[in-house]
């Protein structure tokens, strides 16, 4: 949820009627509404329920037809040099909107051969669930944050199921599975980053180390809250001239940093803070 300060007054276009005001919209108050019943709020809570639910399957769907088309070079009929310049045209969208296209894809494309691993440990018959047809319920959001991380997902996924597998004591139906999933992406999107191979016996650099490793966890998580209200389809541009400038304002954050923390929460490479991704 936004600061109450960063919610913007609604327009005379809101209510179908434009160039008329009332004196509660002059000021930025909504006018008063009927009370909502319980009944009429799980209607609404439900309806939102499902409009998310098509939002997470139109992920996965958009996720298998990229790796369709780059699979297939499908640029190279239609006369383009190459993925990149084929979105742009076709779509119109940025060279980085187009690979992190190919991330989302191929996060799912592993986490459907961990899943399809998973389950066939302990298959007897053909009721189990099939990888390709289920829907995690994972974001676009989530997908890329794990892209560049996708065997340590893909092997705690299979470790987890098939240790449900041969305890015998929970059934690897569709809900199992998909809770098995969701848990691994978010186990390894919060997870620290690893330690130096070699820690510093120096205590200066061992100090200095932990001060960077702090400084890129706090702009991970700067990245995340503009994430929050700039989702990751959206250009630099885009996200720019929405409600992220405002949340930067009202922070003290420059837009600047706030962009570049957000390339820095969706790709996880730290290059993204100096504009260098």
């Amino acid at each position: 949820m936004l600061p109450h300060a960063l919610d913007r007054p609604a327009g005379p276009e809101d209510d179908g009627v434009v160039g008329e005001h009332d004196e509660h919209q002059e000021h930025g108050v909504e006018p008063a509404r009927p009370p909502l019943t319980a009944a009429r709020a799980r209607e609404m809570t439900a309806g939102l329920r499902e409009a998310m639910d098509d939002v997470r399957r139109s992920v996965a769907v958009l996720a298998a037809r990229v790796r369709d088309a780059h699979a297939a070079r499908v640029w190279l009929p239609l006369g383009h040099g190459s993925w990149e310049s084929y979105c742009d045209a076709e779509f119109g969208i940025s060279r980085a909107q187009a690979y992190r296209l190919l991330d989302v894809a191929r996060a799912l494309a592993a986490i459907h051969g961990a899943v399809a691993a998973g389950t066939e440990t302990s298959r007897t018959r053909d009721t189990g669930p099939s990888a390709a047809a289920l829907d995690y319920g994972l974001s676009q959001r989530a997908l890329i944050a794990v892209s560049g991380r996708t065997d340590v997902v893909a092997e705690l996924i299979t470790r987890r199921l098939a240790a449900l597998a041969h305890s015998g004591l929970t059934a690897l139906d569709e809900p199992t599975v998909r809770a098995v999933v969701r848990q691994a992406v978010r186990d390894v999107r919060i997870a620290p980053p690893p330690p130096p191979v070699d820690p510093s016996a120096d205590p200066v650099v061992a100090a200095g180390r932990q001060l960077t490793a702090n400084l890129f966890s706090s702009a991970h998580a700067i990245g995340e809250l503009m994430l929050e209200v700039a989702p990751a389809y959206l250009s630099d541009t885009e996200a720019a001239t929405g409600v992220m400038a405002l949340l930067c304002e009202e922070i003290g954050e420059p837009l600047e940093h706030g962009l570049a923390a957000r390339r820095y929460a969706m790709s996880g490479d730290r290059r993204a803070l100096h504009g260098r991704v």
